[in-house]
Formats: structure tokens, sequence, C-alpha cells
């Protein structure tokens, strides 16, 4: 248990220190564009308590193995129209102008980029410098459900033209492109993604480091583990497209079922690490086990796109009793 507050003490302490090492390159004063993509947000929430059996600490390469169901059962593959429904109730958020349409940036003269964002407040800041910029443009902040536009847009290898041109501008003034050649980027929150490299760059000679510092995380020791975690990190090298999802495997939720019903066992996957960690805290805090107490969780970082991949296959997993749980701004952080 107290691993997992040491991991969470570290990455917190390491974001002011990573904030100049990770903050995202891609915005310029190069003036922004618009492209027409549907408004389609729309949020329905789940959730329950949890449990888990007691194990130990497990590595990250295994954990396909396990969460295959005990009985050894091959369960189908998720239809699209699952892994949208699945994904559906995930806000992001993206620049757009004052009549939906996104705003696609030039980080460089060869190449034009629209961004969703998982962290309102990242999203903010983006639309706050491309005001900073010209504050004539009438921009604003837009929510889209991320199952509406995983196959749509982010994953569709045969978009049709799209129309580009300066925010206010006559359609007449409109540049055409293929769909292909404007790139979709989705962005994690920097906390997540440092988070992730770190959990994967982690030793067990760092756990027992940051064991012995508890709560007095110094600099020096934050900054070794976020150096290690930019050079080293086996995966989630990049800002974006690389969406890290946190789980705990022994952790259990029971979801609400209709009056009768047998309550259905699912297992949480999280998009934020300090979500995660503070929802096994809150429940192990209230075991009157002493063993319970102590129990070690096995934490788990998976690739979103990964994900994905794997749950349109048949598999020993049964994926339609795992639920994705949306971020949780801050609290008293502002929305979009």
């Amino acid at each position: 248990m107290k691993f997992l507050c040491s991991i969470s003490s570290a990455v917190l302490a390491a974001i002011s220190i990573a904030r100049c090492t990770t903050a995202t390159p891609f915005l310029s004063s190069n003036v922004a564009q618009s492209s027409s993509v549907d408004s389609v947000f729309g949020v329905a929430r789940g959730g329950g308590l949890f449990g888990g059996n007691r194990k130990e600490k497990e590595s990250v390469a295994d954990v396909e193995d396990k969460l295959k169901a005990e009985s050894g059962e091959t369960f189908p593959a998720l239809t699209q129209e699952e892994v949208e429904e699945w994904l559906g109730h995930i806000p992001v958020f993206a620049v757009t102008d004052s009549n939906g349409a996104g705003v696609v940036l030039k980080p460089d003269n060869s190449t034009s980029v629209m961004y969703f964002f998982f962290s309102p407040q990242m999203a903010n800041a983006t639309l706050a410098q491309l005001k900073s910029t010209n504050d004539s443009l009438d921009l604003k902040l837009s929510a889209f459900s991320l199952g509406k536009i995983w196959y749509k847009i982010l994953n569709n290898k045969d978009q049709q033209e799209i129309k580009l041109k300066q925010p206010g501008a006559d359609d007449s003034e409109a540049e055409v492109f293929t769909g292909g050649d404007v790139e979709y980027r989705l962005v994690p929150d920097t906390r997540d993604l440092l988070g992730a490299r770190m959990l994967l760059t982690m030793t067990p000679e760092d756990g027992e480091e940051m064991k012995k510092a508890g709560d007095t995380m110094t600099p020096e020791l934050a900054q070794k583990a976020v150096e290690k975690a930019m050079t080293e990190s086996p995966e989630f090298k990049e800002n974006y497209n690389e969406i890290p999802i946190f789980l705990i495997a022994q952790m259990r939720m029971q979801k609400p079922s209709e009056e009768g019903a047998v309550p259905k066992t699912i297992l949480p996957m999280y998009f934020s690490l300090q979500t995660m960690v503070a929802t096994w805290q809150q429940f192990m805090s209230a075991q009157a086990d002493p063993e319970l107490k102590d129990m070690e969780p096995a934490i788990n970082v998976m690739n979103l796109h990964k994900l994905v991949d794997m749950m349109t296959q048949p598999s020993e997993i049964d994926f339609r009793s795992c639920l994705l749980l949306p971020p949780i701004p801050p609290t008293g952080a502002g929305g979009p």
C-alpha cells in the first residue's frame, strides 16, 4: 500500500520539474484554420464498489494473462459498434470555431494537425495561446465523444475531402485537402503520460528508495525518476497518440443492475493514475483486516490503441466486463 502511495507522490512531485521537459511542443504562431467536424459529445457514467483477491505485484508484460477468465472461455471479438459504445462516454476536448468546425494547427509548413485533448486544462491552454496570437479569432472549446470520433476521425484511413480556411473567411477561400492530409492527434494528460513512463522504468530498487522517502520526496529524487522515465521508457515515448490506461489486477466493481438481477462484476480501467490510486486507497482504508490493508496492488499500464486492437480479436479476456473510467478534472479546476 505504501509503495502505491510513493508512486503517486513521485509522479505529482515530478510534474513541476517535468513541465518544461514534457510541455506540448506542437503549438506555433501560425494562423489556425478550421475543418468541419461534427459535435458528437455525450457522457453517461456508472460506478460501484470493488474488491479482489490478494496477489503479489506483477510485471506489465503479463497483463493479458492476468485478465483471462478463470474458466478458460474464449469470448467473441467486440464489433466496431461495441467499441464505439465502450468509448462513447469518454470526453475529449478540441479547439473549434464558433460553428463547431475544428481548428487545424500548422506546427510547420508541411503539417496540418488537429488536436483532441483528454485534459480540458491542456485544451484551454491551447485555446488561450491561440487567442493570444490573434484576439480577433472567434474560437471556443468543444467537447466530443471519444467513441464517436475513434473510427470516424482518429482511425479513418478513407476520410473524405476536408475544406480548410482561415477562421471567418468565406468558403470560396477554402483550401481542399484529402482526409489523409490532416493529422489527428489524441493528447493524454501530461501527468498520466509521465506516470506511465515512470511505471515502466521503475525497478525494485527504485521502489525501495521511494518507500524510504515516503511523503518527503526530494526534488533530486523526483528529478532522477523523471529523467529515467523520459529517456528509458520502452513505450509512451510520444506526447500524443500513445494513451496510457491504468488498472489494478485485484480491483473489481459491482455494476448496479436491474431489480432482482445479479450485479455484474467488472474490471475498472482508468485514464487517470491519480484517480485510480485515490479510489484504491479509499477502499483499502475502510478494510478492517490488517493483512488486507497491507496488500500490494498489481499496477499495470496499457496502450489504448493496443487495448482496442485486442478487444477486436477473439480473446480469453471478457472485455465486455471492463469499464473505462473518464478522467476527473482536479477539484476547483475550470471546465471548457
